[in-house]
């Protein structure tokens, strides 16, 4: 019974759900910076490339 007890009062449970949901949003949102970013400069290299001519 006192180990139910100390379960329900502990803060180590919740604590830890709370940091295993601020990361998966943080992992989220640099996926989706990462992805709009890769689009838009891969679009800046590609034009800066047909502009010079194609010169690799």
């Amino acid at each position: 019974m006192n180990v139910v007890k100390r379960f329900l009062q502990s803060e180590d449970g919740p604590t830890a759900t709370e940091y295993a949901v601020m990361l998966s949003l943080i992992i989220v949102a640099c996926i989706g910076i990462v992805t709009t970013l890769g689009g838009t400069v891969s679009g800046i290299f590609n034009t800066t490339n047909t502009a010079m001519g194609g010169a690799a």
